[in-house]
């Protein structure tokens, strides 16, 4: 976010005018914080909930992959009946952020309807996208009608962003800063971090309270910290951030493909689902379902040291699905299939640079995180969160030379990079 000037004529800041008083705003600013955080963190867990119910049924009845091309071509009949069919996704919530464009409110529970049909039928889809998007429309709506000037209304979504994101994965540090870092590489605007932390740790506490366990993983074989360790973090760091790279390449093309040769969103999304029920098919039938789904199930069996899933081809076998999946149309997010890309990554990387699988998977999905969001940071913190503390310091270093040597690359064209990542210059470019 950018600085905000002097408020907008016939719009009010988070106050009403003559309350005054810097502890009267802030007062009001985690008021309207610990709301956000209760109304978005409750929809989170709902859609927690859906997406869980919908994995659950998939796996036990694979037939449902059969429907692939048919839930493709309701998400996309959806979006077409709302008028949302060159609806942005994610971007248009960094957007919303960084000018204060207001979202729809129907984003929501398009996303959220539209996110659990992609996990039932298969799709190799996350839920952070959607998450994101869920509660930036719902805070974005209320702070236009609020009547708030634009820089409380960032500030608003952001909260929103922040409590979906923490919600959905038990991260409440790393929700709040990649709210705040995700839209400009290099400037975080630390008025909103006070607000932003409130909303995530509120619906994190929500979250807790119903039922919704925070994402943890228990990880094996931590290196000491030594110079030999230092190489290795410096090698796996600049190789995940290659993969992140890749990633990022074979997505947008992906999509890039699919509208050049099917102009029409209702063909894309049937041609998308028999592609992704192909995929299946070939991969070993139906009832495998290595690499359907956001990819949890690989993350845990990569941290673990191994298991299904986790061979040499894995990270590019699921970063197929999930370009297939997300470029014909279906709904989700690109992060936790990144997660699964990296961790896969570094457990079969591991071995050759000397270190544990587990730590490998580990390292490998928090610096494929940054590679692709850009946000070293917050990829610290979700180190930490995941991990726990072990090791932190090598997790950082590896971090930091993904961010160094991934470029301009990024899963979000509205994403601004304000400063080089070679040099203190300001650049202020989009990600590509």
């Amino acid at each position: 976010m950018t600085p905000s000037a002097a408020p907008v004529s016939g719009k009010r800041p988070i106050l009403p005018s003559g309350l005054g008083g810097e502890a009267r705003e802030l007062s009001l600013r985690i008021l309207f914080s610990v709301l956000i955080g209760l109304l978005v963190g409750g929809v989170g867990v709902a859609f927690h909930y859906g997406i869980d119910i919908a994995t659950e049924l998939r796996q036990a009845h694979p037939w449902l992959l059969w429907f692939l091309p048919l839930g493709g071509l309701t998400i996309a009949l959806l979006y077409r009946v709302c008028g949302m069919e060159k609806d942005r996704g994610t971007n248009l919530v960094l957007a919303a952020v960084r000018e204060h464009v207001p979202m729809p409110l129907r984003t929501a529970p398009l996303i959220f309807l539209s996110t659990i049909l992609t996990h039932l039928v298969g799709g190799s889809a996350g839920r952070e996208g959607a998450a994101l998007q869920l509660g930036a429309s719902i805070s974005s709506k209320l702070g236009h009608k609020l009547g708030l000037e634009p820089g409380a209304g960032r500030i608003l979504t952001v909260c929103g962003m922040s409590a979906a994101f923490s919600a959905l994965f038990g991260t409440p540090l790393t929700a709040a800063l990649f709210a705040l870092e995700v839209v400009h590489v290099g400037v975080i605007q630390y008025a909103a971090l006070v607000p932003a932390l409130l909303s995530s740790l509120t619906a994190f506490l929500l979250a807790g309270w119903l039922g919704v366990a925070p994402t943890a993983y228990a990880v094996s074989g931590l290196p000491a910290l030594s110079p030999l360790s230092l190489v290795q973090m410096a090698v796996l760091g600049g190789l995940c951030a290659l993969l992140s790279i890749l990633f990022c390449a074979v997505t947008h093309g992906a999509g890039h493909l699919y509208a050049k040769f099917l102009p029409d969103t209702r063909l894309r999304a049937l041609a998308g689902g028999c592609l992704v029920l192909l995929l299946s098919l070939l991969d070993g039938g139906l009832a495998d379902q290595v690499y359907n789904g956001a990819g949890g199930n690989l993350v845990e069996a990569a941290v673990n040291g191994g298991g299904a899933g986790v061979e040499p081809w894995a990270c590019l076998a699921k970063l197929l699905f999930t370009a297939v999946t997300l470029g014909a149309g279906f709904r989700g997010g690109e992060i936790v299939p990144a997660f699964a890309c990296g961790a896969t990554f570094g457990c079969v990387a591991a071995p050759f640079l000397g270190l544990s699988p587990s730590f490998g998977g580990a390292v490998g999905l928090a610096a494929t995180f940054c590679g692709v969001t850009n946000c070293p940071l917050s990829s610290v913190l979700l180190a930490y969160e995941l991990f726990g503390g072990g090791g932190l310091p090598l997790f950082a270093l590896a971090i930091a030379a993904a961010y160094r040597l991934s470029g301009y690359s990024g899963l979000y064209s509205e994403q601004r990079i304000v400063y080089s990542k070679s040099s203190p210059s300001q650049i202020d470019r989009k990600a590509e």
